[in-house]
């Protein structure tokens, strides 16, 4: 085994969450795929990269709604790493990503939480 190529991401809406990881993440879309039975294989990861991608699954019951914004428990899950901490906050920032806290300079690196619009946690990362 060479890496985690994909995690899944339940989310409310593809277009939704799309927009929004597209948008003011500045993620990239790697694929939208129909599947024929109303469900789509929606990858999006990081613009310029070639590691892990996020694949947004659309919620199919009430349980899998449920888990929308809490699928860590409220713990931060995510981690997006930056090599360029300052800029990238004030993109996102401007872009109408809520931070949780204002940047923090640790030994391991800076960082800041955000939420994502569904209420999941994430760190915005520079590592030291």
């Amino acid at each position: 085994m060479s890496h985690i190529a994909l995690v899944t991401l339940v989310v409310r809406d593809y277009d939704e969450a799309l927009t929004y990881y597209t948008d003011a993440l500045g993620f990239e879309l790697v694929e939208d795929t129909d599947r024929g039975d109303g469900s789509r294989w929606v990858v999006v990861r990081p613009r310029g990269t070639q590691g892990t991608g996020l694949l947004l699954a659309r919620a199919k019951d009430t349980a899998q709604l449920e888990s929308v914004g809490a699928q860590t428990g409220g713990r931060v899950g995510f981690f997006l790493h930056t090599e360029d901490f300052a800029g990238d906050h004030e993109r996102m920032r401007a872009a109408g990503v809520r931070f949780l806290e204002e940047p923090r300079h640790e030994a391991y690196g800076s960082v800041a939480v955000f939420e994502d619009l569904y209420g999941n946690r994430w760190d915005l990362l520079q590592p030291a």
